[in-house]
Order: structure tokens, then C-alpha cells, then sequence
């Protein structure tokens, strides 16, 4: 994942239904996901209405409101963000497929750049072309190749040529394995790349060379599928609904991967995907649905039989076990310092972080939020930002950890370690 955390998510009852059990489950993601948008306090997530509106049912007017939402909150969000130029490109592709997703009329939506009127598809090119021109100085996009990849499918989903410059730049990337994050693979980011290059593909949009482009996708289904584990996961359990999407955009039969849907079905039944993002990557999945569906999305004659209730928010329980927390932080240069704070049991690795600041001096910490939550910005003065091309990498007990410190649960002593890396 590029950013990982979250909004924790308010438990919901499944209802009684006649629906057999995969049916059910089906029926409790999107009454989660219909649950989030009732979260006060955060903007509204575009990803979320997408995974809404790729379902098979609805409540249309919880979705309308949320449209509404995306078209006031987030649309001033994205202007606040280009009028203090800093790059857009991943949120206002999302916004575009959410917007594509219920069938509105893109070219009446505008952004204000410079003082003068600018629709919204042209800003998204000109994002893209700002992109570009990076890759082309410094090896890399100014943002990353996820959201360069979602730039280009957005794009391409509204029916907007892209340049076959921009595009080569995706296929260049995907043939001398470039999209990764550090050292690692970057199973999102390919399936992402995936599926933007197969909606370019099905256009039939001009590109510099449609054997290189053929070649990038072989290469990229190749590798989500020799990414997939014994358990069926591929990459982890928050990359395998967007790997199992892009290989149904790719044209995949659905039982080469149907030890990962049945992985994706465990998960959601133990409550793993807990957070509104995930659970908005693996419900199109489950459903043998991609965003490249947006293209031809019909908002006519939809099903509007989900029933869904608000549930009154239940008090956290804190536990009276502590668990003891040994905090490492590693700084650009090498430096380390450790810290030592006792937390209730089951407490995020957010919260711990705030309880150690609170009580020891000189641990400080600060956040920024995302699509997936809260995210680790700087550390004891020190910057870790994807303007910077540097993150903070946390680890448990030397382990990665798959998800971030709003989700991650602290349930009994270990040793967490918070590193400033290059990427």
C-alpha cells in the first residue's frame, strides 16, 4: 500500500435476509461502506462511493448524499491543495471515477487555476504532463506510479485521449521494474498500472508501441500472479483486491484466482478489512467487478433494496492489562533514540504514540491524513513526506507492518520501530 491507516469502522448486524451467505457478506461490506460515510470529522472518501456504486445493490439516496459530499468537501479540498501547489493527481483521479461512477457529466465540473476557469479532465492532463516531465528529469513521478497509473485510467474511463507520451512513460516503467516502493515490489501499484494500460488498450488509444504495451501487461499479470501466496493473497490481505481487479480487467478466467477471492472471503468474515479503503478495494473484487466497469456504468433502473440503519457508536472499552511498548525511532542520518511507554491492551499504535508524547519529553510526533487515515509525517523534527521522496517505516518486532498505526492493534509487548526512509 502507498499509505496505510484508518477510521476505525463501527461494527454493523448483517440483518435478517433470505440471500444465501456469499450474498450476505456482500450485503454487509456495502452497509459498512455505506456506515463510513456517516464518519464525521473526515473527507469524504471517493474510493468509497466507487465501490458503492460497482455494486449490485443500493440505497441510492445514501449514495446521492454522499455524491454531494465528494462534490462540495473533497472538490474544495483538491482546490485548497492546488492553490497551495502541491500535487493533486491521485485524489483528483478517484474523484473523476467517482464522479464517472454515478454517470455525471464531467465537462460541467471546473477547478480554478491561476484565477481562470479550468475543467476539471484538463487539470487532470496537466497533472499528468507535470508528472511526466518529472519521470523524465529524475527517473520518477513527482507523486508516485499509483497515482500516476489512476491519473491515466481516469482519464482514459471518461473517454479522454491520453498522449502516447504519458502513456510510454507507464509501459517504460512496468518493463525495467520501476514501480516500487523502496526495495520492495509494489503489488497495488502494478495492478493499478494494470488496469489503466488494458483501459488504453481497449480504447485502441494510439501508443508509441503496441507490442511494448502488450508486453507490460504480460509482464504485469505475470507478476500478480506469482505474487500470490499460499494462503491466496497476493502481495498481503490489503493488496490482493485490487490485484484480483486487474486481473479481471486483464481478462483473467475467474478461477485462476479463486483461492485469492476465497482469501479476500475469510478476511471479510473475521473483520481483517476494517478499514472503509480496503474494503472498498476488495467489494468490486468479490463481485468480479473492476473501475475499469466505470466505462460503461449505467445509473438506470438500479436495484435500491439495501436496507441500512445507523447503529448508536458503542463506547471504546479500555482494557486494564498493559502491554509494554518499546519504541525505536531511526532518523535519516542513523541516529536512534528509545522510548519506553505501558498502554491498555488492544490500543492502536496511534494512540500509543500519543500516550508516549504526552508523557515523555522528547518524543514528539506529528500526522497527516489520507484516503487510508492517518499517516506518521515527522518525528522528532524530522520530515518524512512524499514531497521529500521519504516515509516512516514502522515495523513490529522487525516485522512490516501491513497496516497503519490508526488500524494496527497493540495487544501485547512488543518492540516498535519507526525509520525515516528514502524512496
Amino acid at each position: 500500500m502507498i499509505l496505510f491507516v484508518a477510521v476505525a469502522l463501527i461494527a454493523l448486524t448483517a440483518g435478517k435476509t433470505a440471500c444465501a451467505s456469499g450474498d450476505e457478506l456482500l450485503l454487509q461490506l456495502n452497509k459498512e461502506l455505506l456506515q463510513s460515510t456517516e464518519a464525521s470529522g473526515s473527507l469524504p472518501n471517493p474510493s468509497v462511493h466507487i465501490a458503492l456504486r460497482l455494486s449490485t445493490h443500493h440505497n441510492l439516496l445514501k449514495e446521492s448524499q454522499n455524491l454531494n459530499q465528494l462534490k462540495t468537501k473533497l472538490h474544495d479540498d483538491i482546490q485548497s491543495s492546488i492553490n497551495d501547489m502541491k500535487p493533486v493527481v491521485g485524489r483528483l483521479a478517484l474523484y473523476v471515477l467517482a464522479l464517472k461512477a454515478s454517470c455525471q457529466d464531467l465537462s460541467s465540473f471546473t477547478l480554478s487555476v491561476n484565477e481562470m476557469s479550468e475543467p476539471l479532465l484538463t487539470h487532470l492532463k496537466k497533472e499528468l504532463e507535470t508528472e511526466k516531465r518529472n519521470i523524465a528529469s529524475k527517473q520518477r513521478p513527482k507523486t508516485n506510479y499509483y497515482q500516476y497509473s489512476l491519473g491515466i485510467l481516469a482519464l482514459c474511463v471518461s473517454g479522454v485521449r491520453v498522449s502516447s507520451h504519458i502513456s510510454h512513460k507507464l509501459i517504460h516503467a512496468v518493463q525495467h521494474g520501476q514501480i516500487k516502493h523502496g526495495v520492495s515490489l509494489c503489488i497495488d501499484s502494478h495492478a493499478m498500472a494494470g488496469m489503466a494500460l488494458q483501459c488504453l488498450k481497449d480504447a485502441r488509444t494510439t501508443v508509441n508501441n503496441e507490442a511494448e504495451l502488450n508486453k507490460a501487461l504480460a509482464t504485469i499479470k505475470k507478476k500478480l500472479l506469482e505474487s500470490e501466496r499460499a494462503d491466496g493473497h497476493m502481495g498481503n490481505e490489503f493488496s490482493t483486491g485490487l490485484a484480483v481487479q486487474a486481473l479481471l480487467a486483464m481478462g483473467s478466467y475467474v478461477k485462476e484466482h479463486a483461492n485469492s477471492v476465497e482469501a479476500m472471503r475469510a478476511d471479510a468474515r473475521k473483520g481483517t478489512y476494517h478499514n472503509p479503503m480496503a474494503i472498498s478495494q476488495i467489494l468490486p473484487a468479490l463481485q468480479q467487478r473492476s473501475y475499469l466497469d466505470l466505462k460503461s456504468k449505467d445509473c438506470h433502473d438500479e436495484d435500491d433494496s439495501l436496507i441500512w440503519n445507523v447503529l448508536p457508536v458503542q463506547p471504546e472499552v479500555q482494557s486494564n492489562v498493559l502491554v509494554h511498548v518499546h519504541v525505536e525511532v531511526v532518523k535519516a542520518t542513523g541516529l536512534i533514540s528509545d522510548f519506553l511507554v505501558d498502554v491498555p491492551s488492544g490500543s492502536s499504535l496511534l494512540k500509543a504514540l500519543t500516550l508516549l508524547q504526552d508523557q515523555q519529553i522528547g518524543f514528539t510526533f506529528e500526522k497527516e491524513e489520507s484516503l487510508w487515515g492517518p499517516f506518521l509525517s515527522r518525528v522528532n523534527g524530522e520530515w518524512a513526506r512524499q514531497s521529500d521522496r521519504r516515509y516512516w517505516k514502522i515495523s513490529s518486532d522487525g516485522n512490516a507492518l501491513k497496516e497503519g498505526m490508526g488500524d494496527y492493534k497493540i495487544d501485547a509487548d512488543q518492540k516498535i520501530t519507526i525509520k525515516n526512509i528514502d524512496y
